[in-house]
């Protein structure tokens, strides 16, 4: 079995790495591919692409609205396992799915993950899936497909806690900087003690940090504690008023603005 590429990425690089979340079919049906392909022109190490959901407990307004958007826009996991066909002659970078556990329960979890296996998805993420329930009914399937789970801890996330995640974890752990949704407004010191903590722990999976990366400082105040970081948010903010001629452009800009 190939080594999964979310683990030859950290091989080779395990700082300032920058993971981008953009949510599929947003702005527009068809533009998922090339926002992807976009993504991995200007800079990003990993896409994170969001599986629209109508009922996104997670998610902050920005993300919440881009995922009605793109559910009315005709997005399903049908319509996106259909766009991903292929894009692998084209994108390189681990690609992760981030959702909920509703539609890929709808879907079938064995079934989907033999999708995610067969269009060269890298990793999952469903906050929503207990760990219990991963770790005793789902975990060997993702892992047959060599899917790496990825889980979200938070500041209130006790130690033995995050042990026993890391211990389950593959591909790297979501460090959340807050107990809030995504989107908000933080400032990033105030997360000193919590990166700190981690940092101390010396997990065996790398860490990036999410919820609040927004611009270059608070990408490397991130990046100084962790691995990395996700932007999510911001990015999808530069996407709404993009229309295709310019997604190109758009993905630009926004990239060399965080790594330059």
């Amino acid at each position: 079995m190939m080594q999964n590429r979310i683990d030859q990425l950290f091989a080779k690089k395990q700082h300032s790495v920058l993971n981008v979340y953009c949510t599929a079919g947003f702005p527009q049906l068809n533009d998922t591919l090339p926002v992807m392909t976009a993504l991995q022109q200007y800079g990003a190490d990993i896409i994170e692409l969001g599986m629209p959901f109508s009922d996104p407990l997670a998610d902050g307004p920005v993300i919440q609205e881009s995922s009605a958007k793109a559910l009315q826009n005709g997005m399903s996991l049908h319509v996106l396992f259909k766009q991903l066909a292929g894009f692998r002659e084209k994108i390189q970078l681990p690609v992760i799915l981030m959702g909920y556990f509703n539609p890929v329960l709808t879907y079938g979890v064995e079934a989907f993950c033999a999708k995610c296996a067969e269009v060269g998805v890298d990793g999952i993420i469903l906050p929503d899936l207990p760990m219990a329930e991963f770790e005793n009914e789902y975990r060997a399937t993702f892992e047959k497909y060599n899917l790496h789970f990825i889980f979200l801890i938070t500041p209130e996330t006790s130690e033995a806690r995050i042990r026993k995640i890391d211990g389950l974890s593959k591909g790297f752990i979501y460090a959340v900087s807050s107990s809030s949704t995504t989107g908000k407004d933080k400032d990033m010191k105030d997360q000193q003690a919590y990166f700190e903590r981690l940092k101390e722990l010396r997990l065996k999976n790398p860490v990036l940090i999410g919820f609040g990366i927004k611009d270059k400082a608070t990408f490397e105040v991130a990046s100084a504690y962790a691995n990395g970081a996700i932007i999510g948010t911001a990015f999808i903010k530069k996407l709404e008023n993009s229309q295709d001629i310019d997604i190109a452009q758009t993905v630009k800009t926004f990239i060399s603005d965080i790594i330059q």
